[in-house]
């Protein structure tokens, strides 16, 4: 994890660092847009180390997920801890399972 944010970060600097073609953003800024800090020659090895680094960086990416993909299977869930069924309460008629007979009684 260490390394892939130090690749992000590197990988940024090297970005900025870079002259931009045709202006683009370092024109709009102010900054020149067709200069380099470093000189011409440094360019291409700017250009290399940023194609360099941006792979290294996209399989660290493939690699952390992979790993944190792999540490959740390894630790399966826990099942719920068992409980007591619920008392049905202490007022209410047990249930028989036997229907009630019916009553002389007049309804009503």
């Amino acid at each position: 994890m260490i390394l892939f944010l130090l690749a992000a970060v590197i990988l940024i600097l090297l970005v900025l660092i870079q002259k931009g073609r045709g202006g683009g953003l370092a024109g709009a800024f102010g900054g020149p847009g067709g200069h380099s800090a470093f000189g011409t020659k440094t360019a291409d090895v700017f250009i290399k180390a940023t194609a360099v680094l941006g792979a290294v960086f996209f399989l660290l990416s493939i690699a952390t997920a992979l790993v944190m993909r792999t540490g959740e299977a390894e630790t399966p869930a826990e099942p719920p801890p068992a409980t007591a069924p619920a008392d049905p309460g202490a007022g209410a008629p047990a249930d028989t399972g036997e229907t009630p007979a019916p009553s002389d009684a007049p309804a009503g």
